[in-house]
């Protein structure tokens, strides 16, 4: 069963890689050819002794070369051509297997990754971050390290049995099957190994993975790491996972190392026999002396590559557990369907519609229910609630970041299921709460959006997102760099380039997710000013905690639990005196005045 497993992941392989069969064929023609003129020296060694023994009477009599000077000439000459022609394709198969290994590793990685980013966010959510790292880097490093050396290897070994064997059973099958008589036992033995290491190897790929993920956490939370002084404790986490893979692997290698000794008895076993009785045969003069110097130079050439077996077999192995893991996760389907309708960016109005849109990030709890909502073109639409009643979820499934369960969402009254998703998420411009920044300059991540932007036009992005100022005091300006994640950056700064980014992009469709919830006072008041600028003509939808900031916004919706509990503009849902109102008098400090 596993032995089908691993033939199926190199055959799965030899399909991805179509668009490199030819380039393989030609490598694989260069390896056979090298170990074609690799096995010559020791016939023309044969040859050698067999001038200097018979003489007159040598194999090149036969074609009508009597002198023995001659013969040596002639043989030396073979020699050079022949040791040329070994090194010259040794240089080629080199060339084309590594350039082969580097060229379908970078395939294989860009379609990971590419493929990775059409999948849904519910995938990223039961997966690490370490864990798919693992298979874009090291999983294609193994495959790389296999097709490096061990494809040569393995084709170099098939050309050197059939090769030998087929000279030695013309020559003298009465000694030749000695040889040979190992082979079926080395084989076997070879298999059965591999059979056994294969799940080792699959177990390493997938402790390599769970090692990543908690390195990738810890690093990407080091300030909570020294803040609740936690050092030692997570490099004990890290030692565990670490002690983990190392015990794995060492049980992959106790088997695998084991593997070469028990090769190295199978071949004595057949090099001395052979040895033995093809010394009688020669002393007898049944065997030519030559031929029989060929067949102890060549029974070492034949056998003794088979002791690599053990190292090509190890990196076989962990090249097809890596195979199947990335082809794995290049097989994995999306469950976000792009749509086939397009939507050009001139033509998007911003009208949006929820209609009777039930969600669940999980099975049986509904995160949004029945929720009817409409978001009018070119207004200003606010959404508010306590944490956990929905606000943020509904901002997900309209970039078809997730799909609903049941109901529909319409933009312009097309269905979004409908639309291709490029089309769809180009018309929207998003500022989360959860602002982040690539490692880059400030210039580049506010023109992230379009890479193309002018300077002029960073910089008046920059203005009305209230960050010019700030950015003209950093060390070097636009062109500081931020950091990963924008960590060189507070929180308030990092918004605001948020927002200078969406600024810059001018989407039909502007989204603020809680875009004020990092800044002070006094920056919420200028991004307040800023926002009422952008807002204009363009839909916008806000979330947000502090009623303050949506005070304007032409229509209201209160969620809370999941359901649409009110909506009106801000004096009427404060006249109405339900939930809006309650949380407007908590904020503004009207709900204590009688406790005073």
């Amino acid at each position: 069963m596993n032995q089908k497993r691993s033939q199926s992941s190199l055959l799965r392989l030899w399909h991805y890689a179509a668009n490199f069969q030819g380039r393989i064929r030609l490598a694989t023609l260069y390896s056979v050819l090298n170990k074609i003129f690799d096995l010559a020296p020791p016939v023309l060694i044969g040859g050698a002794v067999d001038i200097v023994v018979r003489r007159e009477n040598s194999f090149l009599s036969e074609y009508g070369i009597v002198e023995v000077q001659t013969q040596l000439l002639i043989l030396a000459g073979l020699t050079f051509a022949i040791w040329l022609l070994e090194s010259l394709f040794e240089y080629l198969y080199g060339v084309m297997w590594r350039n082969l290994a580097q060229a379908i590793q970078h395939e294989l990685r860009i379609d990971g990754y590419r493929h990775i980013q059409t999948l849904e966010m519910s995938y990223f959510e039961d997966r690490s971050t370490g864990g798919l790292m693992a298979i874009l880097n090291d999983d294609i490093n193994q495959l790389e390290r296999f097709l490096d050396v061990g494809a040569n290897d393995l084709l170099q070994i098939v050309t050197t049995v059939a090769l030998i064997g087929t000279g030695f059973f013309i020559l003298a099958p009465q000694v030749a099957w000695m040889s040979f008589a190992p082979i079926p036992i080395i084989l076997y033995g070879s298999f059965r190994y591999q059979r056994k290491l294969e799940p080792r190897y699959a177990e390493v790929r997938e402790q390599v993975g769970i090692l990543n993920s908690q390195l990738s956490n810890n690093l990407g939370g080091m300030s909570t790491i020294k803040s609740f002084t936690m050092e030692e404790q997570e490099v004990q986490r890290v030692r565990q996972e670490s002690q983990t893979y190392q015990e794995v692997n060492k049980k992959a290698i106790t088997l695998s190392s084991a593997f070469s000794p028990l090769i190295r008895i199978a071949v004595l076993s057949g090099f001395t026999p052979m040895l033995v009785f093809g010394g009688f045969l020669a002393l007898d003069g049944q065997l030519e002396v030559g031929v029989y110097s060929v067949m102890v130079f060549m029974t070492q050439r034949l056998l003794w590559p088979l002791t690599r077996l053990g190292q090509t077999f190890d990196l076989y192995q962990r090249a097809m557990a890596s195979t199947n893991r990335v082809l794995n996760l290049l097989n994995t389907k999306p469950k976000i369907i792009d749509g086939k309708q397009s939507l050009p960016l001139v033509d998007v109005k911003g009208q949006i519609e929820f209609d009777d849109v039930t969600f669940a990030y999980q099975e049986g709890f509904p995160v949004l229910k029945s929720m009817d909502l409409e978001m009018a073109a070119g207004k200003t639409t606010a959404i508010v609630g306590p944490t956990g009643s929905g606000k943020s979820t509904l901002i997900k499934l309209l970039l078809r970041l997730y799909d609903i369960n049941q109901g529909s969402i319409r933009m312009d009254g097309h269905e979004l299921r409908d639309l291709k998703l490029f089309d769809l998420r180009q018309g929207i411009g998003l500022v989360s709460q959860d602002v982040f920044l690539f490692h880059g300059t400030v210039r580049e991540n506010i023109a992230y959006g379009d890479p193309s932007a002018s300077d002029e036009a960073i910089v008046e992005a920059a203005k009305i997102a209230e960050a010019h100022e700030f950015i003209l005091q950093l060390p070097q300006g636009y062109n500081t760099i931020v950091g990963e994640r924008g960590q060189k950056l507070s929180g308030g700064q990092r918004q605001r380039i948020s927002i200078a980014r969406a600024v810059l992009k001018n989407p039909p469709i502007l989204i603020l997710d809680e875009a004020t919830s990092a800044v002070d006072n006094e920056t919420e008041a200028a991004i307040q000013r800023s926002l009422e600028t952008i807002s204009l003509n363009r839909t916008t939808i806000v979330i947000a905690h502090r009623l303050s900031t949506i005070r304007h916004a032409d229509q209201i919706y209160v969620l809370h639990q999941g359901e649409l509990v009110e909506q009106g503009d801000h004096d009427h849902l404060v006249a109405q005196d339900g939930l809006y109102a309650g949380l407007w008098k908590v904020q503004t400090g009207k709900a204590v005045q009688h406790h005073a």
